[in-house]
């Protein structure tokens, strides 16, 4: 995004990081591109100033699209694993190893949480505390199926 964001700041055309934001959003950013475009021709110093104040800016609104609050800009390729995994995947052309690799991970979760709760519920009526344990290992295994499942039928990511 902030690589479209400085083609964008060279060339003058705010066009390529539109498809960033919401429509809703359009505006906001060609008033802050030409703000920053403005103030970039009173030195270096405030060409950096005003560059990174456009950058906030256009994560920020992006990640309010997603229902996610701005942390602040990132280092470049300071993403998180399942960022990076997702874009090699579109790098390598295909998206089959990646699906792979979720699927693994997320069977052995859910393997590892039913093994937990099995256990667990077999000695639930031992004592109140067995029982306060089966009933902690359910809910966690009940809420990572119920996430899965929500991410898997079109769930918000950024809400988990």
């Amino acid at each position: 995004m902030v690589t479209d964001a400085r083609a964008a700041l060279a060339s003058g055309n705010p066009d390529p990081v539109l498809k960033w934001v919401r429509l809703a959003d359009e505006g906001a950013i060609r008033e802050a591109f030409a703000r920053t475009r403005a103030v970039r021709s009173l030195g270096e110093e405030a060409a950096a100033l005003a560059d990174t104040w456009f950058f906030e800016t256009l994560v920020r609104l992006h990640r309010a699209a997603e229902g996610a609050a701005y942390t602040g800009l990132k280092p470049a390729g300071s993403v998180t694993p399942a960022v990076a995994m997702a874009d090699a995947a579109l790098a390598a052309g295909t998206g089959d190893e990646l699906a792979a690799r979720i699927g693994t991970h997320a069977g052995g979760g859910v393997a590892e949480r039913y093994l937990r709760v099995r256990t667990a519920r077999e000695r639930a009526d031992e004592s109140v505390e067995a029982g306060r344990e089966y009933v902690a290992a359910y809910v966690d295994y009940v809420h990572f199926v119920e996430a899965i499942v929500g991410v898997v039928h079109g769930g918000p990511a950024h809400a988990h």
